[in-house]
């Protein structure tokens, strides 16, 4: 991957990981239009490190506050919001355990399976747009739904925010409470995926690829960071439906053409 690839790798992917469109996904259809890129999956997963730190820059505050009161040691609003956390990981838990290999082998540029995948994203888009709108609290249970959704979107084309988002609105929750759930609860998730990738490759293989990662990164948290402010506002206003036509679009034409 060269200078230029890598910054297109990054911007795509900070972009796309806050907008309901899968980021997965469109880093997929890059490597389709570039023909293949090396070290794709190692880029892939730095470059969502990238977007977590934009995460934390645009949800420091609510992050120190929900550290101060896990820290406190006693059942406070903020104790009961990182356990809800912490039940919504549960799911992709298991599947990266258990399927990591079989999630990673779909990962070869097949518009096909990405087109399919955005049909779904589209789908799920489409529900939470038209659902009607309720202003009940993130439960246990509904924390833990959430979280399944979360876990299908490790396949390229299911849109993470959207699954994870359009389920909230389906359960009846509060849009405001959703767009920061929705972002605080992948955190973890992708800060181990990040930790599992570092464990298992080999630093030789990082120190050819060091410079355009070094692009991609910084390239993915600005974009992110823009994005994600964006995408809070988006889902305040609940206009998601432009991103379902968006995801049917795109889904169709690969597969059709692609």
């Amino acid at each position: 991957m060269n200078w230029y690839e890598a910054l297109i790798f990054g911007l795509v992917q900070g972009l796309t990981e806050f907008l309901p469109v899968s980021s997965d996904g469109h880093l997929e259809i890059v490597k389709y239009v570039f023909d293949g890129i090396e070290e794709s999956f190692l880029f892939s997963v730095a470059v969502h490190g990238a977007t977590v730190l934009s995460i934390i820059a645009v949800f420091w505050k609510e992050i120190i506050k929900l550290l101060k009161g896990v820290f406190r040691f006693t059942m406070n609003e903020e104790m009961v919001y990182a356990l809800k956390i912490i039940v919504s990981m549960i799911p992709v838990a298991i599947v990266g355990f258990t399927l990591r290999d079989e999630v990673e082998s779909l990962f070869i540029a097949d518009m096909d399976i990405t087109g399919s995948f955005l049909l779904v994203t589209a789908l799920f888009l489409a529900l939470g747009h038209f659902v009607k709108k309720r202003d009940k609290p993130i439960t246990y249970g509904g924390a833990f739904v959430m979280g399944i959704a979360q876990a299908f979107a490790v396949l390229p084309g299911w849109s993470r925010s959207g699954s994870t988002i359009a389920t909230g609105l389906m359960l009846g929750n509060s849009k405001d409470e959703l767009a920061r759930f929705s972002f605080l609860m992948v955190i973890v998730p992708i800060i181990g995926a990040n930790f599992m990738q570092v464990i298992t490759t080999e630093s030789a293989a990082v120190d050819v690829v060091m410079f355009p990662l070094i692009i991609s990164f910084v390239a993915a948290f600005v974009s992110g960071y823009v994005a994600c402010r964006w995408m809070i506002n988006i889902v305040r206003k609940g206009k998601l439906g432009w991103f379902a036509l968006y995801c049917l679009v795109v889904g169709l034409s690969l597969i059709i053409f692609a």
